[in-house]
């Protein structure tokens, strides 16, 4: 179903750039869609916002469930916003692999970020994009940016090698773990650490504090175990509490840090520039594989091919080939 929507592109643009908020909201939904007449809006509000957007921070937050990360995020975030800047926290919520639909809504867990004006939150289905991000993630990115945001958290679904994706779209990775939970180190995959700009030890409080200081440690040893950073940054471990707000500002004050040396180094324009060359070959490789789905020779021969491999009459292979000779027949 195709639904034409009444939009003028060049008023939400403008709308955008005045910080509007519903505007923004409204261009993410369009981006989001798959609609192909939201796409074709959402492509022409994209390519009329142009901005380098060298002036703000990105930073993908990620950690197994139950690190912390929703409450973390509130505490940093108002630290944040509390020095005078915007910040857009674009949460991935896990999807149902059922109905592909959202479970849990972000801002019911962010309750004081969520009402703070200079803070935009935007929960969306993670569904089965690799990466743990949401597919239009960078184009939402680009919009906050675009509204004049300065800081942009990418919240991911959670640990794995895979979540290269969201490495590709941010300046800093943050790692989010805890103490006691039985895989300190064996429950984090090499990708990940390597990855990693700062590992932060959340939920030091309490009696957690001794098992919080030891996983610290062992997480500084295992650093040094990894060849030094192209952009010339040692990664670190830090320990604070979100709830007790102890250690917030001294996470915020080794990001900065981050920033002056990779800024000061060309590290932080350069890697902006290899990102922009990575998002450019993904889009165009999955609209590739959306033009190749949209031929309804090859959706009918695919169909076909799927029932006889139910029916055990063809191998992978097979199925394959007649699926390619349909598109060229």
């Amino acid at each position: 179903m195709n639904i034409k929507r009444n939009i003028n592109t060049k008023e939400i643009c403008d709308q955008i750039k005045k910080g509007n908020i519903t505007a923004l909201s409204k261009a993410i939904t369009l981006s989001e869609s798959n609609i192909d007449s939201d796409q074709e809006l959402a492509n022409k509000i994209l390519a009329k916002l142009k901005t380098k957007n060298n002036d703000s921070i990105r930073i993908g937050i990620t950690g197994v469930p139950g690190a912390g990360k929703s409450t973390f995020i509130e505490s940093f975030g108002n630290h944040i916003t509390n020095l005078g800047l915007k910040l857009a926290v674009l949460t991935i919520d896990p999807s149902s692999s059922v109905t592909k639909g959202s479970i849990l809504g972000d801002k019911t867990r962010m309750e004081t970020l969520s009402v703070n004006k200079n803070v935009f939150i935007r929960p969306s289905p993670a569904s089965n994009f690799q990466g743990g991000v949401g597919k239009n993630t960078r184009e939402s990115i680009f919009l906050c940016e675009a509204g004049g945001f300065n800081i942009i958290f990418i919240e991911t679904v959670g640990v794995g090698q895979n979540e290269i994706s969201v490495f590709e779209m941010v300046d800093f990775f943050l790692l989010l773990k805890i103490a006691g939970s039985g895989d300190e180190l064996q429950g984090i995959k090499r990708g990940i650490i390597e990855m990693s700009d700062l590992i932060v030890i959340n939920k030091t409080d309490g009696d957690n504090i001794n098992k919080s200081i030891i996983a610290k440690n062992e997480f500084q040893m295992a650093l040094k175990l990894f060849s030094k950073k192209e952009s010339e940054w040692m990664p670190e471990v830090m320990n604070c509490s979100s709830i007790e707000n102890n250690g917030i500002i001294e996470i915020w004050d080794k990001i900065s840090s981050y920033f002056k040396l990779t800024k000061a180094n060309n590290y932080f324009y350069k890697n902006r520039i290899k990102q922009n060359k990575y998002w450019l070959r993904e889009i165009i490789n999955q609209s590739i594989i959306d033009n190749f789905y949209l031929n309804e020779r090859v959706r009918k021969e695919y169909e076909n091919q799927l029932k006889k491999i139910n029916e055990n009459k063809v191998d992978v292979f097979e199925a394959y080939q007649k699926i390619i000779l349909s598109q060229k027949t």
